[in-house]
């Protein structure tokens, strides 16, 4: 058996091997060229990867850790309650329900591009885009342990105490 067909019989063999170790990342992609000069020679180079996010304005929408508004769900909840106004036109309406509002978490945590994705009317919708507005840095998304842009879409709910409608 030649020295290249010994190459290429070791490299069938321990193929599988190199991805039965659960719990490991995958090794390195190689880009094989090979060259005739007399005797047969394989040049084994590492295939550069892509630029990292982190020169990149791309924003994503799912990354391994997702924005978290500071002190997280409860906290969120609470800086809402506080901070919403129902507004006149929806409580004479009876108008309730929910508006979904979508926005950018930048790199530094603030807020960028609020627009209302759905809403309901009576003025709620401009409601719920005044308080995002207002809201504080937010933790930023991070992607392979680098900050990055994320849209995030937040519901908003409008219920009416029993009562309040006319």
């Amino acid at each position: 058996m030649d020295h290249f067909h010994l190459i290429a019989l070791f490299a069938f063999l321990s193929t599988p091997a190199l991805f039965a170790q659960v719990g490991t990342t995958p090794p390195t992609q190689v880009q094989v060229e090979e060259h005739m000069q007399g005797e047969e020679t394989i040049t084994v180079e590492p295939i550069t990867e892509p630029p990292s996010a982190q020169g990149s304005n791309e924003v994503f929408t799912i990354v391994e850790v997702m924005p978290e508004f500071p002190g997280g769900q409860e906290a969120l909840n609470a800086f809402l309650a506080k901070n919403l106004k129902y507004p006149e036109q929806a409580v004479e309406d009876g108008i309730e329900g929910m508006v979904f509002v979508t926005f950018v978490v930048e790199k530094d945590g603030k807020i960028s591009g609020a627009r209302v994705l759905r809403g309901i009317g009576g003025g709620c919708s401009e409601e719920a885009l005044r308080v995002v507005r207002r809201m504080p840095n937010w933790n930023p998304g991070t992607q392979r342990g680098e900050a990055v842009r994320v849209q995030y879409n937040l519901p908003i709910r409008f219920k009416l105490a029993s009562g309040s409608t006319k």
